[in-house]
């Protein structure tokens, strides 16, 4: 009896040392799937976009208004420039932006960003938007940009919220950006963007994770505008853009 209570414990023991590895091992994915699933949710779509056509009808809703383009042509104009000069020379003083950049500005209305640019010595900058404003501004869709690979030296948004696609936000920027180039974008955190935003954004770390070819460089709190966090980006040099 003693022998047989034994063998039972001694089977009880290697059944134990074999399938506790196998239960912690089980347990740990399951517990690391919330977290995957959570990040995921941390750049949420806004709903009630039917189609691409409705997305785009919509954000032209926004630029195309009288009222609006006439404040960002009159009262807003010489304000933003300064915002936007200020943010600029810092990037300068870090390296990140140069007289020689080739500066791309993404979503830029009627322009403040790349005029602020030229005023401070970045003469080579030019921005696209759904509707131009010449010489500023040419006709352009960010989820599609209309641009060669590795055309720019540095590019700015401060539209992140409006896209309808974020993967195809970003795509499109590493594609059009040079290796080792920059990308500078100002988000929203800590507040929800306008009415005509499409998507919101809980974190940087979701932003981070579309960046496939690009390491973050600089992470600060700025008064942008209504937004509040600057993440810096550069394109890997060794990186190759597949079609």
């Amino acid at each position: 009896m003693k022998q047989s209570k034994s063998t039972v414990l001694k089977y009880l023991f290697v059944f134990v040392l074999v399938t506790l590895p196998l239960m912690l091992f089980y347990f740990s994915t399951q517990q690391r799937k919330p977290s995957f699933n959570a990040q995921k949710d941390l750049i949420k779509i806004r709903p009630g976009y039917k189609s691409y056509d409705y997305y785009i009808q919509r954000q032209l809703n926004k630029t195309l208004n009288p009222r609006l383009r006439t404040i960002w042509m009159t009262r807003d104009w010489d304000r933003k420039i300064k915002v936007f000069s200020r943010f600029f020379q810092d990037l300068k003083r870090q390296n990140f932006l140069s007289n020689a950049s080739k500066c791309l500005c993404v979503g830029a209305r009627v322009g403040q960003e790349v005029e602020a640019l030229k005023r401070v010595g970045v003469t080579d900058s030019v921005g696209i938007d759904l509707v131009p404003y010449p010489p500023l501004v040419v006709k352009g869709d960010f989820h599609h940009q209309p641009f060669d690979n590795e055309t720019f030296d540095f590019e700015f948004s401060n539209v992140f919220d409006h896209a309808l696609y974020p993967e195809k936000f970003v795509g499109e920027i590493e594609r059009t950006l040079r290796p080792g180039g920059i990308c500078v974008l100002h988000v929203a955190l800590s507040t929800r963007s306008d009415k005509y935003s499409a998507n919101d954004l809980y974190s940087v770390e979701a932003l981070v994770s579309l960046f496939r070819r690009s390491d973050v460089v600089h992470v600060r709190n700025v008064d942008g505008l209504g937004l509040d966090t600057e993440v810096v980006f550069r394109k890997k040099r060794d990186s190759i853009h597949l079609p």
